[in-house]
C-alpha cells in the first residue's frame, strides 16, 4: 500500500515538554521506530509531520530580536519544516540503514488570500500560557489567544490548502522508491499573484488538511494522523466519553469536534475516503500499525 502518515506537532513534541533540540530528538526517533515498522510491512510511506509547536517557538525567538522586523510565518513555516524533516530523515534512515532512499523537501502550498480563515484565527501555535501570561503576550504582540486544553495559545490564520507546487516532483520521487518527506507544517502558505508568480502568505496551514490533499495528490491508499489521543471520542472531554473504533463520513459529520485539535483530522479523513474511496486512521504514534491494520485507534471507511 501507498501511505502518507502525517505526525502531530503534539506526538513530536509532547504537551508540557520542555522545547528543545534533545526533546525533539528523542520524540522523532520513537516516531521513526512506529514508520519503519510500517516499511518493513512491505509498505511505501510519504511522510508530513505537524510544526504547531516549532512555529510557535521561532516565532518567539524572532519577536524578542530588536535588531529587525520579526519574520514572517511564511518564512518560519519553511524553517521548521526543513528543521523537522531533517530529524525525521536522519532518525528514519538510522532505522532503515544507509542504504535507504529518503528525501525531505520544502514543499509550497498555494492558498486563497481572500480565504474566511484569515478572518477568525483558529490554529494554535507554541507554547501553552497560564491565562494571564496569555493576556499579557497577546497585548505585547498583538496575537489571537484561545484556550487550548488547561491553558491558551496563541493562534493563527489556517486557511485550506488549493494545490502542492511540488506535486510533480513527489509524485516523481515516489515513483522511484523513495521516501519523501513534504508538506511539513502543511507546507509553507504562498497566494499566486496578478503576474503568475507567487508570494509566501502570513498564515500556518493545517497539517491534516494539507496532508490529505497529498495522500489524494500522489494516489495513496491510506491516510494515517498520529498524535499523542489513541483515538477519535465522542464527547470527548466528559464523563460519556466513548472511543470510534471504525466509522464513515457521514458518521463523523454527524459529530461535533474541537476546531483546533481534533475536527480538522477528522474532517481531512472524512476528505480523503470521500474523494478516493481510500481509507484513513486517526490514532497514536505507537500503534501505526496496528491502525492501518484495524487493530487500534479510528479507521474512517467509505
Amino acid at each position: 500500500m501507498r501511505i502518507v502518515i502525517a505526525l502531530g506537532g503534539n506526538a513530536l513534541l509532547k504537551r508540557g515538554e520542555p522545547q528543545t533540540a534533545d526533546h525533539q530528538r528523542t520524540n522523532v526517533r520513537t516516531a521513526a521506530q512506529a514508520l519503519a515498522k510500517i516499511v518493513d510491512a512491505g509498505h511505501s510511506i510519504i511522510v508530513s509531520h505537524g510544526n504547531g509547536p516549532q512555529v510557535g517557538l521561532l516565532a518567539l525567538q524572532t519577536a524578542a530580536y530588536s535588531g529587525a522586523e520579526a519574520y514572517p510565518l511564511d518564512i518560519l513555516d519553511a524553517e521548521s519544516e526543513g528543521m523537522i524533516g531533517y530529524l525525521i530523515e536522519q532518525e528514519l534512515r538510522n532505522q532503515l540503514g544507509s542504504d535507504a532512499l529518503i528525501a525531505t523537501l520544502l514543499t509550497q502550498v498555494e492558498i486563497d488570500p481572500k480565504d474566511p480563515a484569515f478572518r477568525s484565527p483558529s490554529k494554535p501555535i507554541g507554547p501553552v500560557y497560564n491565562a494571564l501570561h496569555a493576556e499579557v503576550e497577546a497585548a505585547n504582540h498583538g496575537w489571537s489567544i484561545a484556550p487550548d486544553g488547561d491553558g491558551f495559545r496563541r493562534v493563527v490564520a489556517s486557511p485550506s490548502p488549493k494545490c502542492i507546487l511540488e506535486e510533480q516532483v513527489i509524485r516523481f520521487l515516489v515513483d522511484q522508491g523513495v521516501i519523501v518527506i513534504c508538506a511539513g507544517g502543511g507546507g509553507i502558505p504562498v497566494a499566486k499573484k496578478a503576474d503568475g508568480g507567487f508570494i509566501g502568505v502570513e498564515a500556518v496551514i493545517d497539517k491534516d488538511r494539507a496532508s490529505a490533499l497529498l495522500a489524494e495528490t500522489v494516489g495513496a491508499d491510506a491516510l494515517l494522523m498520529l498524535t499523542d489521543v489513541d483515538a477519535v471520542y465522542t464527547s470527548f472531554g466528559t464523563d460519556n466519553a466513548k472511543p470510534i473504533n471504525t466509522a464513515s463520513p457521514d458518521d463523523l459529520k454527524a459529530e461535533n469536534f474541537a476546531t483546533g485539535s481534533m475536527g480538522p483530522k477528522v474532517e481531512a479523513a472524512c476528505s480523503f475516503v470521500g474523494r478516493t474511496g481510500g481509507q484513513a486512521g486517526i490514532g497514536r504514534l505507537e500503534d501505526a500499525l496496528a491502525i492501518l491494520e484495524g487493530k487500534a485507534g479510528t479507521v474512517v471507511r467509505a
